[in-house]
């Protein structure tokens, strides 16, 4: 048991050893979070990431969307809006968490992804409409982290007319 209690401090220590003394060679280097993207693969996630045991974690709640147009019935599924505008709408809200926190949508590690199949496309989710508002927040010119994620189709949401929740795990940077 104790070998799992030392290894995750062994982890994301580097030792300097180049155009340094000997003092210097034994000070850990900062300690970075590591992304690894997908190897052959322009896919906008990682395959994995590596935090270092000295950062702080964040575990955001699932987020869902907001009205996105107040003109139709109250509660209907044309409030909320297809699959890209409610992941636009939940990721807007991701981010203002994230921002109250002092966070970033750069800083999300792990993305868990449910979507609902929309009634549009017979029961089946959407996920390039996910994907198209997923993309204009992650692996941009602005902000180009990507998370590593998951993406599920599930039974339903706590609202029937929701067609995705997420939920996000972030890094504080050091």
């Amino acid at each position: 048991m104790k070998k799992l209690l030392i290894a995750p401090l062994l982890l994301g220590t580097v030792f300097a050893t180049t155009g340094c003394n000997d003092a210097e060679a034994t000070a850990p280097a900062k300690e970075t979070v590591i992304r690894h993207g997908l190897i052959g693969s322009d896919f906008p996630i990682l395959r994995a990431s590596e935090v270092p045991a000295s950062s702080t974690i964040v575990f955001l709640s699932g987020s869902v969307p907001g009205v996105s147009n107040p003109d139709a019935p109250k509660g209907s599924m044309e409030a909320y809006g297809d699959t890209e505008t409610q992941t636009v709408s939940v990721l807007n809200r991701i981010d203002e968490n994230l921002k109250s926190l002092g966070l970033t949508m750069g800083d999300v590690m792990k993305m868990q992804v449910f979507l609902v199949g929309d009634p549009a496309m017979e029961g089946k989710m959407d996920f390039a409409g996910f994907m198209r508002g997923y993309k204009q927040f992650f692996g941009t010119e602005e902000q180009p982290n990507l998370p590593s994620r998951s993406a599920f189709q599930v039974a339903g949401l706590a609202n029937p007319n929701y067609l995705v929740e997420i939920e996000v795990t972030a890094v504080r940077p050091e």
